[in-house]
């Protein structure tokens, strides 16, 4: 049980890490990743709706029927959304007020529905966790490094902090929805070419 919850759980860390690998909430992920604040926000709200709705539609996947399972996946992961809405409003407001109209779209975001119809409607709940929690940190870490290359070329700061030298100039490409699409492309260019790598450092092996 151990090795397939770890394995479930990697999958969503590189191999089928959900912006790069599938192209699955690509707005999103351009759209907030102009600082990592903002990223790390929308991050952690996507992991939680994961979690609630992974594990829910897991739960009860034996007595939804068919015909109706796609609004009854619907309906449990805006009630994450909601639930992610209200909390950001009560604690985290300036994040919300950054954050937008991107927090409610999550309802259609193709990630979570995409996890709840794929995976968690046809596994157990361990395993449909271990999935959520997987897939949701690939999310979040894709945002940041993303985030984290706009940010600190476009503006010199990372999360806020001036780290590049004073009268740094930065370019305010980066910061726009073009950059967001020119990092995007980079770094899935760097993603693809370590995998072939990695591929061809196996092939090597099992040849001796």
């Amino acid at each position: 049980m151990a090795d397939s919850i770890l394995k479930v759980f990697s999958r969503g860390l590189w191999k089928e890490v959900a912006p790069l690998r599938f192209a699955l909430g690509i707005c999103p992920a351009l759209a907030v990743s102009t600082n990592v604040e903002s990223a790390l926000g929308m991050g952690m709200a996507v992991l939680f709706v994961l979690l609630l709705s992974n594990g829910l539609v897991s739960a009860i996947r034996n007595i939804v029927p068919d015909k109706v399972r796609i609004a009854v996946f619907i309906s449990i992961i805006a009630t994450g959304v909601v639930i992610v809405e209200l909390v950001m409003q009560a604690y985290f407001y300036p994040l919300f007020l950054v954050l937008g109209i991107w927090i409610p779209l999550i309802v259609v975001n193709c990630l979570v529905l995409g996890r709840a119809e794929a995976f968690a409607r046809k596994n157990p709940v361990h395993l449909s966790l271990a999935d959520a929690v997987g897939m949701g940190l690939g999310f979040t870490m894709s945002l940041v490094v993303i985030s984290s290359i706009r940010e600190v070329l476009g503006n010199g700061t990372w999360l806020g902090f001036m780290i590049m030298p004073q009268g740094y100039p930065g370019f305010d490409y980066l910061l726009r929805p073009a950059g967001a699409f020119l990092v995007f492309g980079l770094v899935l260019a760097g993603m693809n070419l370590i995998s072939s790598k990695i591929e061809d450092n196996k092939i090597k092996k099992r040849m001796g």
